[in-house]
């Protein structure tokens, strides 16, 4: 089943390109310690807005030269009322590679300060801009990520094993105990799960740090999703519970509960692989709608959703474009986890494709 659906991975184009993206994506958050120039904790309120860094590697006498930065200066506009920023030629800022910056610990435990790229201790390089208050745009969308991009994934873990153990156990005995745990599922699925979000997320204490709310907006997420999944997962159950290998365990005398994990769950494979990945998409959408509503995660901790808030202001849209970054990610992660997932679904469920 896995070589097919590799197989067919890379032998579609779109797939092919979001599993790249996906696989650069999660590198880039796995190493984020070592290839963002500052740590997450980096401020300079003095470079409030700055626009990227220009990197040249031609000098002023046209020659090639080692890759530079200028610093930027702060002015004031008299003639729009607004801050603007000039390159100051006075001082060149050379790029350095795998050199010595800011000190952080390599996956919260190894002490470091080697960064894939940084510059001198009076440069400053911004290879994305920053956002109000000077810090690295570029830095936090990969400490803010390692957040979006989790979420999902750690929601599913709780979902699924309630969501397979709930509709195997209402497929199996059927009857009054099927109906019973169907309407109470049902009953779950009926609740708005977004606005349920919002007014969790508004009463929890305002000194929750940013780990406990992460940790509870998956819980949350959990907590409402299984609902959907149970149901598909009972109908599945009923489909194959008279099979022949069923009542052969049954003979044998195999207990309940063991035949439904060990004989009838197994089956529900293909349809758990495709639900999964279909599914994480909207986990990353819905903490990024709550983080951007000022609900989830705080500042100063990152995540694309309250990065992107930022940039809801006209004058940031218009003026500070590179702020739309988050957004931007957010769209090509969600794309490429659906492409990936039509695919899986393809392969493992080929009656679903449309001809």
């Amino acid at each position: 089943m896995w070589k097919d659906v590799l197989k067919q991975l890379i032998k579609d184009k779109f797939a092919f390109a979001a599993l790249i993206l996906l696989g650069i994506i999660y590198f880039m958050l796995l190493f984020a310690d070592f290839i963002a120039p500052y740590t997450k904790d980096f401020s300079d309120r003095s470079m409030a807005y700055v626009p990227p860094s220009k990197i040249f590697v031609i000098d002023e006498n046209g020659k090639f030269s080692a890759p530079y930065t200028y610093n930027y200066k702060r002015e004031f506009d008299p003639v729009n009322l607004r801050i603007r920023y000039s390159l100051d030629r006075s001082q060149k800022h050379y790029i350095k590679f795998f050199a010595q910056g800011q000190p952080y610990k390599f996956w919260g435990v190894i002490p470091m300060k080697r960064h894939l790229i940084t510059t001198d201790r009076n440069g400053r390089l911004f290879l994305l801009g920053t956002d109000i208050n000077g810090r690295d745009v570029f830095s936090r969308l990969l400490f803010g990520g390692r957040i979006s991009m989790t979420i999902g994934f750690l929601a599913l873990f709780v979902l699924f094993p309630i969501g397979l153990l709930y509709g195997g156990i209402a497929g199996y005995f059927g009857g009054k105990t099927d109906m019973l745990m169907m309407r109470f599922a049902e009953a779950i699925m009926c609740i708005p799960s977004f606005y349920l979000l919002i007014i969790l997320a508004s009463i929890l204490p305002s000194g929750m740090t940013s780990i406990q709310r992460f940790m509870l907006i998956v819980i949350i997420l959990a907590l409402i999703g299984w609902a959907g999944f149970a149901r598909v997962v009972r109908g599945m159950v009923l489909s194959v519970k008279n099979q022949e290998y069923v009542q052969a365990a049954r003979s044998i005398g195999a207990s309940r509960l063991g035949i439904i994990v060990k004989h009838i769950l197994p089956q529900t494979t293909s349809y758990v692989i495709v639900a999964m990945t279909l599914s994480v998409p909207g986990y990353i959408l819905s903490e990024s709608g709550l983080s951007f509503l000022g609900l989830g995660i705080q500042q100063p901790d990152a995540s694309w959703g309250n990065m992107l808030k930022e940039a809801q202001e006209y004058t940031n849209i218009l003026y500070r474009p590179w702020l739309l970054t988050p957004g931007f990610l957010i769209f090509v992660a969600v794309l490429s986890f659906n492409l990936i997932g039509d695919t899986i679904r393809d392969v493992l469920d080929p009656k679903s494709k449309v001809r």
